[in-house]
């Protein structure tokens, strides 16, 4: 009995026991509500059980239901751009929450190579511009929307049409036969160029900016100039959404040229006649009849040219598939006539998990584009099209009596060259059209929590063909047709395997890889000279009576890499980061082709230790270093091989086709690499409502590649070697304050940059001039690279004053061997700026806001080419600005701003013509107004604002010509730096638009 007793005891304990253990961890099911801050509800909210994948997302009401959760467990309530939050479930069978806005950033994540990463992990100098930013007001090209919004990035307009391209510097330029454009990286591809055209700026979630090597290593050889990843919009699990926007801008030139009237033209060229004893220009008669006479500008440059930008994009998902669809529609016409930018784009983001391990993702983007150039740049004596709206007679309007276009050429005895700009727009028409297309596809799999194998493979793919017609009735020539085409395709296929554990305090990340991407184009070209009619222009090339000799062409490049990613967090106070990359280039030689990329950084955030815990005014205090290598391949595909290359020889009277090597000899080059050093320092106060973020750099490349010369007697005329050392460093500063909070709230966002180039080396100290630019006037060099200065510096002579008879020709003697030569040549001015900077401020009241950006750059110095012809080229006949006929040399104004107006003035490259280019510009002013649906009772409408801009009102500058935002003759790797030649100007616009979301 006993015994039996015994064993119930046993057995009631056993069930006593058995229910506890169940009751502890009875599954439950949890039901809330999530609202913002305004007591709206919020659908989105991504809820999870945590440490598992076990969760859900409110819907379109903010509501949701959480089956099978312990009740012992935690939610975790996240969202972007809101703090994320846990709460304990402690058996609660209703959880309502109310989620707050992310002020301070620090948990903001942001795009890294290969990954992403919490800001507030970051050990390297990245910054991130988000999508408010980037549409701000519509570019033809999303990295125009990085101008003046990052420390250190220096964006440059090179031309003002529509579709131009654009240069960026990220902490100065490091290269001289290389590329010193950043890489861009869309969505995780690489794509190739410097100009991601194929994107709309709607489009876009965020840039994010690798600026310092332990940032940018993992990119290896393509990472010297910097990095920008741009993420574009996917979809969140939720309710679906609808996001429309349009915008309508019309554009004008920012100013004209205060230029001769007819009478004054007149007047002038009477001068020049007497002083140069060739008699007499224009009789007084035909002086007193003149009047104003025609505006060259009015006709070639218009008022209100339109720009109209147009998108939409349906966006949402649950929890196991998220979608974003967009297209969008940008249309811009130049402000010169028959210019202009369209394109048409479409993007699909679609990610799908097919279970907890496995999930697919891919994307898409289309865009068709068609660019109408009048770009005709350079040309001093009114050749080309830009020149061409300042030259002209004020004298005479472009047509004759009969309605044909006057022949110019033939108007004035003295003025054989000036071409009348109608024949450049209505006569000729320049075409580009373009299809491209970017994708990739992803497939991941875990097969253990906190492992994640990547497989991505991606393409990039451009078609482009260039037509261009010149018809008959362009005077003095045949008409002529050209067609070129280009096909360019990228394949990638990249591979990495990423891990991440928190261990107690600990929490580490790894990633490791492989990559491979090739560089496949093709291009071909036809030409043909007097055609019967101009109606088929260049779509009959055969119809030609003198057909030009085609052409065509190859290339091919492949580059495969290794890379490794190590993450360390010790108790958020204690970071470490290390990367590691091996590119393997089939452009170098044997021996050489491979080359190694190491970085690291620390980061010790000072702000999390127990002694500040009293230092109540620092709210984040983080300290950052770090060093790395990148590289640059900076040569062609075949450089190093030995070319043969085809040409055209009459041999026994017969025509033969030869190949024979060329005149470059291939050398054993190695890599251009960057070494790179970075102090950083993050700071935060009053709860974050001020922070400051500053760096300083060290930035070293070495192996420079360039063209040396050789020996002509050694049948090369020159090779390419590792010839020299530059330098860069340099200080950056970032401020974001939220001064206001409450009915009224003001934000800032502000930063500057100051940088230092050096010319640390060159082969065998010799110089490195910039190309050999004639003018007419001046055939010589205008930039030069020497140890010890600056990079692309202005190279000329000083002027001493005028000779006896108020003409140029005095130059300073600086070597004292009793004349002037090229070895009197001297440093003359500086195209680097002393500091760039940005300040944007968002200021709201009820529902207005008013954003105003202002974007300058301070102690750059411009070459004014376009004024040298502009205003000393007085034997054509062109027409000049007024202060060249009311400022010049005479016996009662000698220290005049101009020489005598004189065809025999001696005129050199010299200070005379460089000008201060620092600029201070209102990039975007915008008054916003938000239309409050929800309380007038109207459902279904989430937000619409309605606004009014303007787009480069204001602009504060000493510069003379149009517009100090120019380098006409720049390019990724030009030396020819911060030149004006008769380049199409920058405009500004007045803009209205409206923003929908549903």
């Amino acid at each position: 009995m006993k015994k039996w007793l015994r064993k119930i005891s046993v057995f009631q304990l056993f069930v006593f026991l058995s229910c506890w253990i169940v009751s502890a961890q009875e599954l439950i099911t949890i039901q809330g509500k999530v609202f913002s801050k305004e007591d709206s509800p919020l659908p989105g909210v991504t809820v999870v059980v945590k440490g598992t994948a076990h969760g859900t997302v409110t819907n379109e009401d903010g509501n949701y239901t959480l089956t099978n959760v312990p009740g012992n467990a935690t939610l975790v309530f996240s969202f972007v751009g809101m703090y994320t939050q846990e709460v304990a479930v402690g058996n609660k069978t209703n959880i309502d929450i109310r989620m707050e806005e992310e002020t301070i950033g620090l948990e903001e994540v942001v795009a890294v190579g290969y990954g992403t990463m919490k800001k507030s992990d970051l050990t390297g100098s990245v910054v991130s511009v988000q999508s408010e930013d980037i549409s701000a007001f519509p570019t033809t090209n999303v990295v125009q929307a990085l101008e003046g919004r990052a420390a250190g990035v220096q964006v440059t307009q090179n031309t003002g049409e529509p579709g131009g391209s654009i240069s960026v510097r990220i902490r100065g330029t490091n290269s001289i036969k290389g590329s010193n454009e950043p890489l861009y990286v869309v969505d995780g591809f690489p794509i190739s160029g410097s100009n991601p055209t194929i994107l709309n700026n709607l489009d876009v979630e965020s840039i994010e900016i690798l600026k310092d090597a332990s940032a940018t290593a993992i990119y290896g050889s393509r990472g010297a100039n910097g990095v920008v990843l741009i993420t574009t919009k996917s979809g969140k699990a939720g309710r679906t959404s609808v996001s429309v926007e349009t915008n309508f801008a019309f554009q004008s030139i920012r100013k004209k040229l205060d230029m001769m009237n007819a009478k004054e033209y007149a007047q002038f060229y009477n001068l020049v006649a007497a002083n140069d004893g060739w008699g007499q220009a224009f009789s007084q008669e035909e002086v007193n009849s003149f009047d104003e006479g025609f505006d060259w500008q009015d006709f070639v440059f218009k008022d209100n040219a339109l720009l109209q930008n147009h998108s939409a994009t349906v966006s949402g998902g649950n929890d196991k598939t998220q979608f974003s669809v967009s297209g969008s529609l940008y249309n811009e016409e130049g402000i010169i006539e028959n210019s202009g930018y369209d394109r048409y784009s479409f993007r699909s983001n679609i990610g799908h998990n097919i279970n907890e391990k496995i999930r697919i993702s891919g994307n898409i983007t289309l865009a068709k584009i068609k660019r109408e150039n009048q770009s005709s740049s350079g040309g001093g004596r009114g050749t080309s099209l830009i020149s061409g709206a300042l030259y002209p007679f004020p004298t005479v309007t472009p047509w004759n009596e009969d309605g044909s276009w006057r022949n110019l050429k033939t108007l004035y005895h003295w003025s054989p060259e000036i071409v009348n700009p109608a024949l450049m727009i209505y006569e000729t028409n320049s075409i580009v059209r373009s299809n491209k297309v970017l994708a990739n596809a992803a497939f991941e799999y875990s097969p253990i929590p906190d492992l994640t194998l990547k497989i991505m493979g991606g393409i990039e793919n451009s078609d482009d063909r260039s037509d261009y017609y010149r018809t008959n009735d362009y005077i003095g020539t045949s008409a002529y047709a050209s067609v070129s085409t280009t096909q360019f395709t990228s394949l990638l296929n990249e591979n990495t395997i990423s891990y991440t554990k928190t261990i107690g305090k600990h929490r580490i990340s790894a990633l490791t890889g492989f990559t491979y991407q090739d560089f496949r184009s093709t291009s071909l070209y036809g030409s043909g000279t007097d055609f019967l009619s101009d109606v088929q222009e260049s779509y009959d090339l055969s119809s030609a009576s003198v057909p030009g000799i085609p052409d065509s062409g190859y290339s091919l490049s492949v580059i495969l890499s290794g890379l490794g990613r190590f993450n360390y967090n010790y108790d958020d106070k204690y970071l470490a980061t290390i990367n590691f990359r091996a590119d393997g280039s089939s452009k170098y030689s044997e021996g050489n082709k491979w080359g190694f990329f190491p970085s690291g950084s620390l980061a010790w955030r000072v702000s999390n230790e127990g002694f500040m815990s009293d230092v109540d005014f620092i709210s984040d205090l983080k300290i950052r270093a770090g060093y790395g290598e990148t590289g640059s391949q900076a040569i062609g595909a075949y450089a190093t091989l030995n070319n043969l290359y085809s040409g055209k020889t009459v041999f026994g009277g017969e025509y033969h086709t030869y190949f024979a090597p060329g005149t470059n000899l291939p050398g054993d080059l190695k890599w251009e690499t960057t070494e790179q050093t970075n102090f950083g320092v993050d700071f935060g106060i009053l709860d974050n409502r001020l922070r400051i973020a500053a760096d300083y750099y060290i930035k070293r490349t070495r192996d420079l590649l360039n063209s040396v010369p050789l020996p002509p007697s050694g049948g090369f005329t020159s090779t390419i070697d590792n010839v020299g050392v530059i330098s860069n460093r340099g200080l950056e500063f970032e401020i974001n304050a939220d001064i206001l909070s409450g009915p009224v709230e003001w934000t800032v966002d502000a930063n500057i940059s100051f940088n230092r180039s050096k010319v640390e080396k060159l082969y065998k100290g010799q110089d490195i001039l910039g190309s050999y630019i004639n003018v007419t006037l001046i055939d010589d060099h205008f930039n030069i690279l020497r140890e010890g200065e600056p990079f692309s510096v202005f190279y000329g002579y000083l002027e001493d004053g005028y000779n006896e008879t108020g003409r140029l020709g005095n130059y300073k003697d600086l070597t004292g061997e009793g004349d002037v030569n090229v070895r009197d040549k001297t440093i003359i001015g500086d195209p680097n700026p002393d500091f760039i900077y940005g300040l944007n401020s968002l200021l709201s009241y009820k529902n207005f806001d008013l954003t105003v950006f202002i974007q300058g750059s301070q102690g750059n110095d411009i070459f004014n080419l376009a004024g040298l012809n502009n205003t000393l080229d007085v034997g054509f006949g062109g027409n000049m600005p007024k202060d060249v006929l009311h400022n010049h040399w005479s016996p009662d104004n000698p220290d005049a701003k101009y020489p005598i107006p004189s065809r025999t003035n001696q005129i050199r490259v010299s200070d005379r013509f460089i000008e201060d280019g620092s600029y201070l510009r209102f990039r975007n002013i915008q008054l916003g107004y938000n239309i409050p649906f929800s309380k007038l009772g109207i459902t279904g409408i989430k937000n619409v604002q309605v606004y009014v801009g303007g787009k480069n009102l204001i602009t504060l500058t000493k510069y003379s010509r149009w517009d100090p935002e120019v380098n006409s003759l720049g390019g990724s790797s030009s030396i020819n730096q911060g030149i004006d030649y008769h380049t199409y100007p920058v405009n500004k616009s007045v803009n209205f638009g409206i923003r929908a979301d549903f």
